[in-house]
């Protein structure tokens, strides 16, 4: 029904993964698997739902707090993950980061340390950093195939006299790892043990494989201040729209958020059609979105085959979640500076270097499988090109 595999030339469309691959790379004759988002049109029922809008003709302000808009993610969270949430406890914002730093500011003071797990996403560096408050990190560790937290290492880390915030990302980016509703439980416990706020990043919660399952926050939240953020942007691919979507349970929080939004940022009239592409695909888009997570879980199985057939001492297995394949090197013993020499030099290719999501992220390289697997053939070629000149 849905056709992932016909290549769509993004090129001069002002496209951040194409266009500007040379702010990260250095130039732009390359082919790139970097930043987050996917070379799939979107859904086709999003493109309808836009054209219909677009048909009636005035763009004028608008509204998030709206049965249609909220009534679509209670729907979602319903259906996919069984969660029951109430309107009332929903919040807009014009993107999950933009979000996760107005908590941090209302959540925080300036010095105070927020925890997230390394290796992390790198926009949380900056976020926190950007806001005048220090990262500690709770480094995940690789244990028999599974990334793991060292629990015991976590609760020093929260019962730390500047700790105030646990940034957490679930699905975890870039590990590809599901929390476990145990570990979610225990991390809940232990920060209201230890009067820790909690933010919940959870944009990747769509793509999960292997029957890993997705727990949201909102199951295993405590008693004290705590937020779920997250987007139809990523799991339909429509982050250009903007918008966002959270829930904050606690009522002063909530209003706190909203005031600032709305008064401070004056943020109060979002962008009509990112409104109108959620409702779309939160309310008509499980189809599209079941053929390509299909699809995605077969890219990521063919970069498992393909690699570890050319390098078996590697053995890398899929991620449990996200389209970004989490490629652990270490074992070939590369220089990662050689290796990305080869990479752009030589081969014409853009993966992201570990580096850039931590120093736990040395030895590993984050590929992007969200593309026509034509596309992700010549990248992995080349990217073993590039290893086999190192060894």
């Amino acid at each position: 029904m849905f056709d992932f595999s016909q290549p769509v030339d993004r090129h001069g469309t002002w496209c951040t993964q194409w266009d500007y691959v040379a702010d990260r790379f250095g130039t732009d004759d390359l082919l790139p698997f970097t930043i987050s988002d996917m070379d799939f049109p979107t859904a086709p029922c999003i493109l309808e739902a836009m054209q219909q809008r677009l048909n009636h003709g005035v763009l004028g302000y608008s509204r998030w707090q709206q049965p249609d808009f909220t009534g679509a993610i209670q729907y979602w969270m319903s259906s996919r993950f069984a969660s029951q949430v109430a309107p009332q406890q929903l919040v807009y914002g014009p993107s999950v980061i933009y979000m996760v730093s107005q908590l941090i500011r209302q959540w925080s003071r300036e010095g105070d340390e927020v925890l997230i797990h390394t290796p992390a996403y790198d926009a949380f560096y900056k976020t926190v950093e950007g806001n005048q408050r220090q990262v500690l990190s709770a480094p995940l560790r690789l244990s028999q195939g599974e990334w793991q937290c060292d629990m015991a290492e976590l609760e020093q880390l929260l019962a730390r006299d500047r700790c105030t915030l646990m940034l957490l990302c679930s699905p975890h980016n870039p590990t590809g790892k599901v929390w476990r509703r145990q570990e979610l439980e225990q991390m809940a416990q232990l920060c209201e043990r230890h009067g820790v706020r909690v933010i919940s990043d959870e944009i990747h919660m769509d793509m999960t494989w292997n029957g890993a399952q997705h727990i949201p926050w909102c199951q295993v939240a405590g008693r004290g201040d705590w937020a779920l953020l997250s987007s139809a942007s990523k799991s339909f691919n429509i982050p250009a729209l903007t918008g966002a979507w959270g829930i904050i349970a606690g009522d002063n929080a909530r209003e706190h958020y909203l005031t600032a939004l709305k008064s401070r940022d004056g943020l109060s009239s979002p962008a009509v059609l990112a409104l109108v592409a959620h409702i779309a695909a939160y309310r008509e888009g499980a189809p599209w979105l079941d053929a390509l997570r299909e699809y995605l879980m077969e890219n990521l199985r063919w970069v498992s085959d393909t690699l570890n057939n050319a390098f078996p001492a590697l053995n890398w297995s899929v991620p449990q979640a996200t389209y970004l394949a989490w490629l652990d090197l270490r074992p070939l013993g590369l220089d990662d500076a050689a290796l990305q020499e080869r990479l752009i030099g030589q081969q014409k290719v853009a993966i992201m270097p570990g580096a850039t999501y931590g120093p736990e992220g040395a030895g590993f390289l984050r590929l992007n499988v969200g593309c026509p697997r034509v596309k992700l053939e010549q990248g992995v070629t080349r990217l073993i090109a590039g290893i086999t000149s190192l060894l």
